[in-house]
Order: structure tokens, then sequence, then C-alpha cells
């Protein structure tokens, strides 16, 4: 699925092999806390390191050992089964002792915080990743940290990740035949998991088609990309001159980054500068009740993937931008170590595509 929707070229047009195994050896994700921890209360955080192994599964395991439901456990978000994980759990206060008799080869408790509120989902900044890439020999190296720079300055496509759509990834056709009447799934929460499957593909290729907007103004004419995509004449003035790389369209709903209120674009030159200081994100369509749309030219390229679907609908950043860039490069093995920080309901695949140059 992911190499499906993100076929686009780098727009340094560098491609770049390395190797990449996602496993708790390679592959490490930490939690970024919403807000520190109030040291009063009736529950008790739990600071988690995991290994391969998911989200859910953990909950299982801590849940059986407590004694308690699997839904009295407050998460900030699910994490990476092939992957080491560190993340923040939440329990009632008076479980603790039960608690200090737990051991699990796969699961360790590194911390323990008392705070006054249960941890619910949403409730991080965002999450720190540290990702081992193999066979970077000196070309390769000099690619990823061009690709890098590229990437602290302008940012990455904010795409749903393979985790949205399973294995094979085909769990949004699942999603689109329940739509349809032609498939019945009793389980609530599965089906609603597989129609936000549906939802994130719409959103995917929505955000590919912006993205061959952009290209197409890096290498032609306003008049001539008109001409291509089919546009009315004009529609794209003040577009190709934007300083950042992904395009602002007339009618776009924008964000307040990296959290904010919902607006419209009115000032497309101003908007664009603000955009490229990352004061402000533009979004896309997650198609559903409740949507905003957008307007203008930006809803021509939404309207198809606007799908009248019976869940929660909103929006999405479109773009993100990466933080706390590090990289070293260890010659005598030929791995490249890289750090970064994403905001919360991001894929740390998008960094690796841009760095392979898909």
């Amino acid at each position: 699925m992911q190499q499906e929707t993100n076929n686009w070229l780098y727009p340094l047009n560098v491609q770049n092999d390395f190797h990449f195994n996602s496993s708790a050896r390679d592959f490490t994700v930490e939690e970024i806390a919403l807000y520190d921890f109030s040291g009063e209360g009736e529950h008790l955080i739990l600071k988690i390191r995991k290994k391969d192994m998911t989200t859910w599964e953990m909950l299982d395991v801590l849940a059986s050992h407590l004694g308690i439901k699997k839904r009295d456990i407050g998460y900030a978000g699910l994490k990476d089964k092939n992957a080491m994980t560190i993340q923040h759990l939440s329990i009632l206060k008076k479980h603790q002792e039960q608690l200090e008799s737990f051991e699990h080869p796969q699961i360790k408790v590194l911390q323990t915080f008392v705070h006054n509120n249960k941890i619910r989902l949403g409730h991080l900044k965002g999450n720190r990743f540290h990702i081992r890439l193999k066979k970077v020999l000196g070309v390769q190296k000099d690619k990823i940290e061009s690709s890098l720079k590229w990437i602290a300055t302008f940012g990455v496509p904010n795409y749903f990740g393979i985790q949205r759509f399973g294995n094979s990834g085909q769990n949004w056709e699942d999603g689109k035949a329940i739509l349809e009447g032609k498939l019945k799934i009793r389980d609530k929460t599965k089906r609603e998991f597989l129609i936000n499957a549906y939802q994130s593909y719409l959103f995917n290729h929505w955000l590919s088609k912006r993205i061959e907007l952009s290209l197409l103004l890096e290498k032609f004419t306003q008049e001539e990309v008109e001409q291509i995509m089919n546009l009315e004449k004009g529609s794209l003035e003040h577009t190709k001159k934007q300083p950042h790389f992904f395009k602002l369209l007339r009618g776009e709903l924008m964000m307040h980054y990296p959290h904010g209120r919902l607006f419209e674009l009115e000032d497309l030159e101003n908007e664009a500068k603000r955009f490229m200081d990352r004061d402000i994100a533009p979004t896309g369509l997650l198609s559903g009740e409740k949507s905003n749309r957008s307007t203008g030219l930006a809803k021509e390229f939404e309207a198809s993937y606007d799908h009248a679907l019976q869940t929660q609908g909103g929006r999405r950043y479109a773009w993100i931008f990466v933080d706390e860039i590090e990289g070293k490069h260890i010659e005598e093995k030929a791995h490249y170590e890289l750090s970064f920080v994403l905001p919360k309901g991001s894929y740390a695949t998008n960094v690796l595509d841009v760095l392979r140059g898909k």
C-alpha cells in the first residue's frame, strides 16, 4: 500500500539504497509526554518499554496480571510491534502493590509517577525515533545527509503508514466493501477500523495528487501545469513562486502548527510564507461525518476523494515538520544512526521514504 501511494520522485531527485530492518535492535520509538506528571492524585503513570509486541498485546498482559479490564488502562497512542517502544500508561494507584510483582520477558516498567488523571488517547506531544540504517557506504552517506538537509528545511508529507492497511495492505478494500453493503462485520471496533483504513486510503491518494502538482510546478510553467492538469487558466496564479515545495492553493484549509484552530486560507502569498516558517500547515480531508470542506481550487483536488463515509470525519495535516534531526555514520559497520522527532499521529516511514527518494 505504502509503495503504491508514495510513488513520487523525491524533490532533490536523489535515489538512495540502504537497508532498514524494522526490529527492536534497529528501531526504537519513545513517546514524548504531553505534560509533566503532577506527583499527586489517584493514578499511577507507568513508563514502559516493550519489544516485538503490539500495544494491545501489552495491555492484555498487564490487565491479566493486575486483575483488571483492558479498558481500565490508559494509554496515549498505539506503538509499532516490530520495534522497541517506550510509552506511558496509567492505572489506578491502588494496583501498585500487584504491579511490584510484575515480570515479563518483553515488557519492563522503567519508572512510575503519581498523577491526578487517567492518560487518554492523544495525550502526547509526539514521538522520538531512533533508527539504524545498514549497508550505508560513503556515497550513500552523502546522499542521506543531503536529503536530511532538505527534510530539515521543508519537512515530509504526512501519509498514513502501512500500519493502517494491514500486512497485505488491503484493509481499505474491506472498509470500502462494508460501506457498499458487500461485507458485514458484527464487531463494531473492527468495522470502524476497516472503514478508517478506507478513509486513510482516500487521504493518501489525495496527498499523492497534490504532491504531483507540486512536482509539476517545479519543472514547468504555471500555464503549462494548468494545461497538463486541465485546470482553469490563471487558477495557479501566485503558486509556483511559493517558497515551500508543497504548494498551497486558493480555498485551502490551514491549521496552526503543530496544533491549533482550523481556518480558510485568504492571503495566498502571506500564508505561503507562514507555512515556510512553520507557523501554519495545510490540511487534507478525512472523509466522513462533520468534516470541514475546502473551497475554490483546493476543493477541486479534494472532490474526487470526498466520499460519504459512515464514520467520524475531520482534517489531518497534509505536511509535517521533522525536529531534532541527528545523524551519525558508523563507517566501519556501514551503519547510519538516525534520530528525529515527529508530531503525534505521524509515521517514521514517511521520513525513510523521502530518504530513499520515493
